[in-house]
């Protein structure tokens, strides 16, 4: 529902920039069974180590329980359950063994002109987030704080501002307690081909600092997309990804700095495979 949650702010825009890309191998195998039981293997491999994830997904009407184990004997749980009381309300209850001081519960309340979530940790000195966002899916102004009920400071205070229509969407951020402005935008080219192209332009006040990104895409057929993307240090980055059968996707990523090319190439592989 219009205008989403703060997180949705500029969202398109960081996914064409970043989703997907990687320098590590990874690999994800997902079954599915159809009393609403998913269970998921991953494994990734980034420069000499390894790490292990096992999870399983429990889904009954509303209620979601979702378990995932980790190969440094983490254990997070957590149970969601949409619809909580009244439409558009959706509750999340988290917690990582063995950090006790983990807990979480989040409150989501999707409305047609307001997004608001909320969370607070379950523990004697929480850490309480708040972040709404208001306006409709044309124009929307978002604010995201964070408060440290152990030292009474806020810890993070956040603002954004998205403007959106069919084929251009632009969005502004004030973040880090306001030394980072973040300036975004998504334009979708030609809608059958999925082609897009994006901006994000970053500056630091403090470190009076900029950084300009700019990528694309292009989906070569149903099946196979393509993107780049380029920055002001002279790094690029381009990928393919292949849909071989539904939801089983392969991409072969790579990375490469243009002052450097001899010595700084570097290759991601991922799959996923769903059954």
């Amino acid at each position: 529902m219009a205008p989403g949650l703060y997180t949705d702010i500029g969202k398109k825009t960081r996914d064409l920039l970043y989703k997907d890309y990687g320098a590590h191998h990874k690999f994800t195998l997902t079954t599915c069974t159809n009393e609403g039981v998913t269970i998921t293997a991953a494994g990734t491999r980034k420069n000499e180590s390894v790490f292990g994830e096992l999870q399983t997904q429990i889904k009954n009407k509303n209620l979601t329980v979702d378990v995932k184990a980790n190969s440094e004997s983490d254990l997070l749980t957590t149970v969601t359950v949409d619809q909580f009381g009244t439409p558009g309300l959706k509750s999340i209850l988290s917690l990582v063994v063995p950090d006790q001081r983990s807990g979480k519960l989040e409150l989501q309340y999707l409305h047609e002109y307001a997004g608001i979530n909320a969370s607070v940790g379950l523990n004697s000195n929480p850490m309480v987030n708040l972040s709404g966002v208001f306006g409709s899916k044309d124009l929307s102004v978002g604010v995201d704080v964070a408060f440290d009920t152990a030292t009474s400071n806020f810890t993070k205070y956040n603002a954004a501002l998205s403007l959106t229509n069919s084929e251009l969407i632009a969005a502004l951020h004030l973040n880090n307690h306001g030394d980072t402005l973040t300036a975004s935008y998504y334009h979708l080219v030609k809608d059958h081909s999925n082609t897009a192209v994006g901006a994000e332009l970053s500056h630091s006040f403090s470190r009076n600092e900029s950084t300009l990104i700019f990528g694309s895409q292009h989906s070569l057929d149903p099946h196979t997309t393509v993107k780049a993307r380029f920055n002001n240090y002279g790094m690029a980055s381009a990928l393919v990804q292949h849909e071989w059968r539904p939801k089983s996707l392969i991409t072969i990523s790579g990375e490469v700095d243009t002052k450097a090319i001899e010595k700084s190439t570097k290759v991601g592989l991922s799959l996923v495979l769903k059954h």
